[in-house]
């Protein structure tokens, strides 16, 4: 009886350790998105404009903003957007029609717990058209 007590007791141990395991989220609090288009400062001669950043391992989500003509002087915010990784979608890039103007972008990242910090990037849309 007693061999069968501890050998219950082992396998509740290993169990409730595995299954913390396997719910534990991973911290991506310090990591940091890295905006790759339009890159900081820059001009973007077309209306169509592609926002592309490199994924950060284990993000769930990325929360994408765009403000014109910054985000301390926002006259208006022109996206705000959550994009979702999933098995439809897996990819790191955002496509919007904008005026000519100067805007900032920023994107963090988000699993269910933690989130990483905006990273920000100005740009500006001077089509020939103007």
């Amino acid at each position: 009886m007693r061999i069968f007590s501890s050998i219950l007791f082992i396998s509740t141990i290993v169990f409730l350790s595995s299954c913390e395991e396997l719910l534990e989220v991973p911290d991506i609090s310090g990591e940091e998105v890295t905006l790759l288009a339009p890159s900081d400062s820059t001009v973007v001669t077309q209306a169509i404009v592609n926002f592309t950043w490199n994924e950060v391992f284990e993000a769930k989500s990325y929360h994408i903003q765009v403000a014109q003509p910054s985000f301390l002087e926002a006259s208006q915010i022109v996206v705000d957007t959550l994009v979702v990784v999933d098995s439809t979608y897996v990819g790191t890039r955002f496509t919007k029609t904008l005026i000519n103007n100067g805007y900032e972008w920023r994107v963090k990242a988000l699993n269910s717990d933690f989130e990483t910090e905006y990273t920000t990037h100005s740009f500006t849309v001077q089509t020939s058209g103007n």
